[in-house]
């Protein structure tokens, strides 16, 4: 259903694997092992991008950012077999990007995230994506978090874990509800509460959705391996 690749060398270009025409791919990006190519990345960005490049304080947050979006532009235009460069994006009201011409490849879908030393892109063809990945923080107040945005199901099934448990189960919450948002395309003007996710640690994560019970059954939706530290999950609408 889906493949995972990392990204850790900045001469990754060779490296790229084709788009499944039905599935979905993923790349999780170290962004502390490309983001010293910094001047190479720059060359890729547009005028706004590198405005926005140059306006970070601290140089980790500026070689992070331009290595991201480059790398992102280098994907798509692999994908799309066009220049890196020349390539444009829109924001719905939500923030969620898209490629400003649909006409170059209507049936190509991504979606971007980014937390800490890494980010997660998706790629998919003909299905709406999402993606999130967390640095797991562990000065984090996960309860407090938890009563505000968690559903009453997804708060029962936290406290019942064992209590070294929880925090990092929170983490697997939180980016399994963030990745099915931004794959409606919503992002937090969603209500939280209306809809439940397991918190499994392995196989399948189920979806719950109200007031439409049906609409779970449109999704899929998985965690992935981040590494030490890190959570991340997906969700694709199915065919």
């Amino acid at each position: 259903m889906f493949i995972i690749e990392k990204i850790s060398n900045p001469d990754f270009h060779d490296e790229i694997p084709s788009l499944p025409g039905e599935g979905v791919i993923l790349y999780l990006l170290d962004l502390n092992s490309v983001a010293p190519a910094e001047s190479r990345w720059r060359e890729l960005l547009s005028s706004d991008e590198r405005e926005r490049a140059a306006r970070f304080h601290f140089e980790r947050d500026r070689q992070h950012y331009c290595a991201a979006r480059a790398v992102l532009r280098t994907l798509l235009g692999r994908y799309l077999e066009a220049p890196a460069r020349d390539l444009s994006f829109v924001y719905s009201d939500k923030g969620k990007p898209a490629l400003a011409s649909r006409s170059q490849d209507p049936g190509l879908a991504f979606n971007v995230s980014h937390s800490g030393d890494f980010a997660l892109l998706g790629f998919a063809r003909r299905r709406h994506i999402g993606v999130d990945i967390e640095k797991i923080l562990n000065d984090f107040d996960t309860a407090a978090i938890a009563r505000r945005f968690f559903s009453v199901r997804e708060r029962d099934q936290l406290s019942h874990l064992p209590a070294d448990e929880q925090h990092h189960a929170f983490f697997l919450c939180w980016t399994r509800k963030e990745a099915f948002i931004k794959a409606l395309g919503e992002g937090l003007s969603h209500p939280l509460s209306q809809f439940d996710v397991s918190l499994d640690t392995s196989g399948p994560v189920s979806l719950t959705t109200r007031p439409d019970a049906g609409e779970a059954g449109h999704w899929w939706l998985q965690s992935v391996d981040a590494g030490q530290g890190y959570a991340a999950a997906f969700a694709v609408s199915k065919q």
